[in-house]
């Protein structure tokens, strides 16, 4: 065994991409998800005077494995706030990809496209951004954009990530279907991932989407797997990408004080 194998924090500064599964002291330390949370509160005036309010369309929100709508609700009413029609996945807890999920996510996607009559946004966290991908990828013409948060959407999920023995538990699967990973070329719509270093339950690497002209990487610095559906700089970095235009999308780029809030570059896959 290698000593890179065992460091708790081994890839922080790897500018390629870190697969492995992380560290048991980096699950341990998931519990920083009750400060983040804590946080929130506070940064929320910072929040609603720099974040712009956004056009109204519609955004679906898909949770982790394990968590329903109710671990959504402080990114939801967050996003309602700066005018977008929200909706949550409606399906209880996410115990991976059953007999009917996909099918009733690719309905709830076609019914909020035909109520508006606008694109839809897709947020996933964990878990959920492998779906949100699928979606796009399925459904192109009725998916604005795809944004991931802690996504395996690479990688081998038997060596990468920490939950694995817990999908198989909830799932009924001893393996992941090639399209229900998420591997493959990113949706052909604008896709970001935000991730971190530091998360504790996926292998950060297996976050990182292909760099393009529709693809973008965000990181969040010293973040918690757990917390990234309510870290401020997460909130913030989402209300900068759903407000731009339908016709417009740009690759992340923060302006004033905030641009020091986050990496300037990411990793190449």
């Amino acid at each position: 065994m290698k000593l890179a194998d065992v460091l708790p924090f081994r890839g922080l500064f790897r500018n390629t991409p870190d697969e492995s599964r992380p560290s048991k002291l980096l699950l341990l330390l998931e519990s920083r998800v009750i400060w983040e949370l804590s946080s929130l509160p506070l940064a929320m005036p910072w929040l609603m005077a720099r974040v712009p309010r956004g056009d109204g369309h519609p955004v679906l929100v898909l949770p982790g494995l394990m968590a329903d709508d109710v671990s959504t609700v402080p990114l939801r009413r967050f996003l309602a706030a700066r005018g977008y029609d929200v909706t949550g996945w409606g399906q209880g807890r996410n115990f991976g990809p059953r007999q009917g999920v996909l099918g009733q996510m690719r309905k709830t996607l076609a019914e909020l496209h035909g109520r508006t009559g606008r694109k839809v946004s897709v947020i996933g966290w964990s878990l959920g951004g492998v779906y949100a991908r699928e979606l796009a990828r399925e459904a192109p013409d009725q998916v604005r954009q795809v944004v991931t948060l802690g996504s395996p959407i690479y990688g081998n999920p038997h060596t990468s990530s920490n939950a694995w023995g817990v999908y198989q538990m909830v799932s009924g699967k001893n393996d992941v279907d090639p399209g229900e990973r998420g591997e493959g070329p990113p949706p052909g719509v604008p896709t970001t991932s935000i991730f971190t270093r530091t998360d504790g339950i996926v292998g950060w690497g297996c976050c990182i989407e292909k760099k393009g002209p529709l693809t973008d990487n965000i990181e969040i610095v010293g973040a918690t797997h757990s917390g990234l559906g309510v870290h401020p700089l997460v909130l913030y970095a989402l209300g900068d990408r759903l407000a731009q235009a339908e016709d417009g999308w740009t690759h992340f780029s923060p302006r004033g004080l905030e641009r020091a809030l986050y990496p300037a570059g990411s990793p190449d896959r």
